[in-house]
């Protein structure tokens, strides 16, 4: 599974398969353990071996203590609540971030659907990169539904900036 994953990732590399993803997902640049693609947007990096970038693996932690209850796991969707696999296939980085936030309603004659606001819960707002860029991952198929079993070190900007968000010492 993993070497079929890391094949698909050389094909979206190397541009063999068009990316449904608004911005091409592909890391340019590494800042202390966080990557970015040429728009400058958070994105995964995922090795050959299977290696997942610390935010992938934190935000497949964080996606599945805090959103799989309404948008199901591994970002397949529920009865009630989107696939947000499906969604970031067009959703940008900007979207995602008001959304999760700020929340949103969509109601019609026939249903109604209300994302409530995270920007006050620290265990959401502290980590929204982190899993935006699980959930991009999902989107373009670069990783599959399972819990990363490698993934690079925690880096220490990113226990920098975690414990200041998290307000802890």
């Amino acid at each position: 599974m993993i070497k079929l994953v890391a094949a698909a990732m050389i094909l979206v590399a190397a541009g063999g398969i068009a990316s449904a993803d608004p911005v091409d997902p592909t890391a340019v640049k590494n800042e202390d353990g966080k990557y970015f693609d040429k728009e400058g947007n958070p994105t995964y990096k995922i090795t050959s071996d299977g290696t997942v970038d610390w935010y992938t693996y934190s935000g497949y932690r964080r996606y599945h203590s805090e959103c799989h209850v309404c948008h199901g796991p591994d970002g397949m969707g529920s009865s009630y609540a989107p696939a947000l696999k499906d969604s970031l296939k067009t959703m940008t980085y900007a979207k995602f971030l008001e959304i999760v936030a700020s929340g949103r309603k969509n109601v019609t004659t026939s249903q109604e659907n209300v994302m409530p606001a995270f920007g006050d819960n620290p265990n959401v707002a502290c980590y929204m990169d982190d899993i935006y860029v699980y959930l991009r991952a999902r989107s373009n198929d670069a990783w599959a539904r399972a819990r990363p079993a490698k993934h690079e070190d925690k880096p220490e900007a990113y226990t920098k900036a975690e414990n200041s968000c998290m307000g802890t010492k």
